[in-house]
């Protein structure tokens, strides 16, 4: 019995690595593009010191809570709609507000607050729930 042999084969002895390449190019802008590695700050610099500074502490946000009963809490005190807007008016916009709303509460009052913030132009806003 004789071996046929066809001579339509070629022999494989090179890789074609142009779609391994696109894949490590697509893989490379996903990692670029959602890394969170970032630091700021990075220059170093040497402070100058002073002696009568006043620190002010600056919170990353501030909370506004609406309870059951429809009653609105500013950083856990007690307001009414306009002492709440006053009080919104003093913090920076970019300040991140959250808002906790009680989910027997009336959808009014959380309409209200939302109004309140979009008037005053905070946009940065979270609205906290439960799983």
């Amino acid at each position: 019995m004789s071996k046929c042999k066809n001579k339509n084969f070629k022999r494989f002895d090179q890789i074609n690595v142009i779609p391994f390449i696109d894949i490590m190019l697509v893989l490379l802008v996903m990692v670029l593009t959602t890394a969170t590695f970032i630091k700021q700050g990075v220059i170093p610099v040497n402070l100058p010191e002073a002696k009568a500074t006043d620190k002010q502490d600056i919170k990353k946000e501030v909370t506004v809570y609406v309870n059951s009963k429809g009653e609105l809490f500013f950083e856990k005190e007690k307001v009414n709609l306009k002492t709440l807007e006053e009080k919104l008016s003093h913090i920076s916009k970019n300040q991140t507000v959250v808002l906790r709303s009680d989910k027997e509460s009336k959808f009014q009052d959380f309409v209200s607050v939302m109004d309140i913030l979009k008037r005053l132009g905070h946009e940065q806003l979270y609205i906290v729930t439960k799983k």
